[in-house]
């Protein structure tokens, strides 16, 4: 049987040695047998193991648990529990797909309230009535202002009253945060909105612009969360050469 000392294992995972120890202490990897000078000895399927990780953790989202779903089949791997590692895994591909679902919704709402327009009979409303109609804190609210997501004027009193179109732009903005997009991705589609209502809604909230100097996750979530799936479809498959490697 093949076996490998901790810096063979990380090099062939492309990893420093010390994360091979970490993940051992952590519970990510079966324990290894130890030689009577204290050497580890790892074997193929810890190799598997390790790589299996690198591909659990590749994914960015971290919302609804996806994170936490995805240390938890690391972890029932290290321990040998397949099958409930398969089943596991099968449910965090069904969780991704209702996140895709649900951010791909949202997207089609937006496309339907954009083709719709904006009731002008619709009264002007004070910052709380508009945060009540939303279903939202008047601090979001002003949090939404203060990213420049909307603009709001104010009457000669110095109160801010919501006309029709601004309702229509914040229903907009909680409709994607609710499915998860970023103040960045949303800020992006309403600069665009800005110039023009014919946007392609979805290449506007999953394509970053190249000034922007920092890009999370949710500022391309469709894309992240569609890469986590083939993930987590590549691990299933690896599940099944770890199963085969344990039972030699």
């Amino acid at each position: 049987m093949q076996t490998y000392k901790t810096s063979e294992i990380a090099k062939l995972a492309g990893l420093h040695p010390n994360t091979i120890r970490f993940y051992e202490e952590i519970g990510f990897l079966t324990k290894p047998v130890r030689l009577p000078n204290g050497y580890r000895v790892f074997t193929q399927l810890h190799l598997e193991q390790v790589r299996f990780i690198r591909l659990a953790l590749r994914a960015e989202v971290l919302q609804n648990g996806l994170r936490s779903q995805a240390v938890g089949i690391v972890r029932l791997c290290a321990a040998c529990r397949f099958l409930e590692a398969l089943e596991q895994i099968d449910h965090y591909i069904e969780q991704i797909n209702r996140e895709i679902a649900f951010a791909k919704g949202a997207i089609q709402s937006v496309e339907a309230a954009l083709s719709r327009a904006p009731a002008p009979e619709a009264p002007m409303r004070r910052r709380s009535d508009a945060a009540a109609a939303l279903g939202i804190t008047v601090e979001t609210l002003r949090n939404w202002e203060r990213n420049g997501l909307v603009c709001i004027h104010r009457l000669q009193n110095g109160y801010r009253m919501y006309t029709p179109e601004d309702m229509e732009r914040l229903l907009i903005i909680r409709t994607l945060r609710c499915a998860n997009y970023s103040l960045s991705a949303i800020l992006r589609l309403m600069g665009k909105l800005s110039l023009s209502r014919d946007v392609t809604v979805y290449d506007a909230l999953n394509t970053p612009d190249e000034s922007e100097e920092i890009v999370s996750v949710c500022d391309h979530l469709l894309f992240a969360l569609m890469s986590a799936r083939e993930d987590a479809q590549q691990m299933r498959l690896c599940l099944a050469d770890m199963r085969q490697i344990a039972v030699r």
